[in-house]
């Protein structure tokens, strides 16, 4: 493996870096993470921009983001507004998490690095300890549904939409026994397992295991979107990639790909590196049939 050279040792091709990001908690948290990362890296300056996308609309817009969402899927919701502003050269990267990057991107943009992947699991999120029932859950995820219906096919599954701050809301002002949530985007927020206070009211977190609920492709995973064409963007945010991930997150794109499903089909898929070889699990569920699941593992 080449050595390679601190990026403090060497003059940073651009003096400035503009940084999109949407506009929730959870993306700031991300982009300020990001920024720290390059600042670390570099001695630049680092801008980072609101990009506002249709999947931040509010309450007064949620008709019409349904209706969108139920015509188009979950496809690019959040990313299209923060790619167009990459392509008009209105920002100079695109923070994104990389679960909701659709698995073909416009072919002028590349992902140019991910940072280090958090945990990958989702969370089930309870008001009361787990030795209560659970008859209602939360979640607006096809995968999470289909994978809650296989484990506990009794339980009433209710949608569950907004940024992570409304579910928890939401979930606390509800009759709901338990929501399923992310525990990277949770984290982030300074929410871990396996209790945490939200507002006064506490909340125990589980963490689902992998065998049942495989995460969707890219969860856990931040991963910073470049215009192929400009080179020394590119030099600076290489220099924060970190491989592993990065040759994770490809092989779960790619099977996405192959499969062309991105997070509203219900497929759930993790890839690893185990002793030097990639490690990909992946888990499908057909038209009211059971879970397929497989794994294999190479170099």
């Amino acid at each position: 493996m080449v050595e390679q050279l601190s990026a403090l040792d060497q003059a940073p091709p651009l003096r400035k870096i503009v940084l999109g990001s949407r506009g929730s908690d959870l993306a700031l948290a991300q982009a300020r993470m990001a920024e720290c990362t390059l600042r670390k890296k570099w001695a630049i300056e680092v801008e980072i921009e609101i990009v506002r996308t249709r999947g931040d609309e509010g309450p007064s817009r949620s008709g019409v983001l349904n209706s969108g969402i139920r015509k188009a899927g979950r496809k690019g919701i959040f990313t299209a507004e923060l790619e167009r502003a990459l392509v008009e050269k209105r920002i100079d990267v695109a923070v994104h998490s990389a679960k909701d990057i659709p698995s073909e991107m416009d072919g002028a943009l590349i992902i140019a690095a991910v940072l280090p992947r958090a945990g990958a699991e989702d969370l089930l999120l309870r008001k009361d300890p787990a030795s209560t029932p659970i008859t209602t859950i939360a979640t607006g995820s096809v995968r999470r549904q289909r994978q809650t219906r296989a484990t506990n096919p009794e339980a009433r599954i209710v949608p569950l939409r907004g940024n992570v701050p409304t579910r928890l809301r939401k979930f606390i002002e509800s009759d709901w026994d338990a929501i399923i949530l992310a525990r990277a985007g949770l984290e982030r927020l300074g929410f871990s397992p396996p209790k945490f206070e939200f507002e006064g009211h506490k909340i125990f977190a589980e963490v689902l295991p992998t065998e049942n609920f495989l995460p969707a492709g890219g969860q856990g995973i931040i991963a910073l979107q470049a215009r192929e064409a400009d080179f020394p963007v590119r030099q600076i945010v290489s220099a924060i990639d970190d491989r592993d991930t990065h040759f994770c997150l490809r092989a779960e794109r790619e099977f996405l790909r192959l499969l062309q499903g991105d997070c509203d089909l219900p497929v759930g898929v993790h890839a690893r590196v185990v002793n030097g070889e990639l490690e990909l699990r992946t888990q499908v569920f057909g038209d009211g049939s059971a879970a397929k699941m497989a794994m294999e593992r190479g170099s």
